[in-house]
């Protein structure tokens, strides 16, 4: 696998277009509020660096949520929360994904592998463990419980097929306050040229702690373009 993500570098050029789909809840039962929204943008990535286009009827709609939002700060701004998760690094990482996957792993230990399969396909499964280190520093001693780890599927040489990420962390602050984090991401790849590219991320966020509960998904996907 190493090789492999050494081999998928992604120093080619490459566009896409990366759609985001977010939803969230806040609070429980019948006081929950919930939004979601969708955005969209095309990518392109080569020797002047990442480019990124916003259509103009993509920034029309966040420019009217946002005169929205003037008249009534209750006005709900989905365009512009599925927008915000389209930052210039995520992007990066969809479209040359080897050095961000890459990245996770240097901060894991490995532990084990099986024969397995992904999407019907034989593979090999690959699973590593993470630390309390992943906590920062000055939250660990609120920490009571800490799981995490990384499972990677690969193909006979190497290449990611799909990979989960997963946290759970629960403790005390403040010797009142109960909290507890938990964080499931599924992701799956694709390769074109020497680009490992991201074709799809779910991500799934439950926080809960004083009273408040917050849950979202995250959904992005990328399509290659000519």
């Amino acid at each position: 696998m190493k090789a492999a993500l050494a081999r998928l570098q992604g120093q080619s050029p490459v566009k896409a277009q990366v759609d985001s789909s977010t939803w969230r809840r806040e609070g429980e039962g019948k006081d929950a509020e919930e939004d979601s929204g969708q955005a969209s943008v095309v990518v392109d990535s080569g020797v002047a660096g990442l480019q990124v286009l916003y259509s103009k009827e993509l920034l029309a709609k966040v420019e009217a949520e946002q005169r929205a939002k003037v008249k009534d700060p209750k006005a709900k701004t989905s365009t512009d929360f599925a927008l915000g998760e389209l930052k210039g690094t995520e992007l990066r990482a969809m479209v040359s994904a080897a050095g961000a996957l890459s990245r996770e792993l240097d901060e894991a230990v490995f532990s084990g592998e099986k024969m397995d399969s992904y999407k019907g396909k034989p593979a090999r499964k690959l699973s590593f463990s993470l630390s309390i280190d992943k906590v920062p520093e000055k939250d660990r001693k609120y920490v009571k419980k800490f799981d995490g780890g990384i499972d990677v599927w690969i193909a006979a040489d190497g290449t990611p097929l799909g990979s989960s990420f997963r946290v759970d962390v629960s403790g005390r602050a403040f010797v009142v306050v109960s909290f507890a984090q938990k964080t499931d991401e599924t992701r799956q790849y694709g390769v074109s040229g020497d680009h490992l590219l991201l074709l799809r991320k779910e991500s799934r966020h439950a926080i809960s702690g004083a009273g408040e509960k917050v849950e979202t998904k995250l959904v992005k996907t990328l399509q290659l373009q000519s």
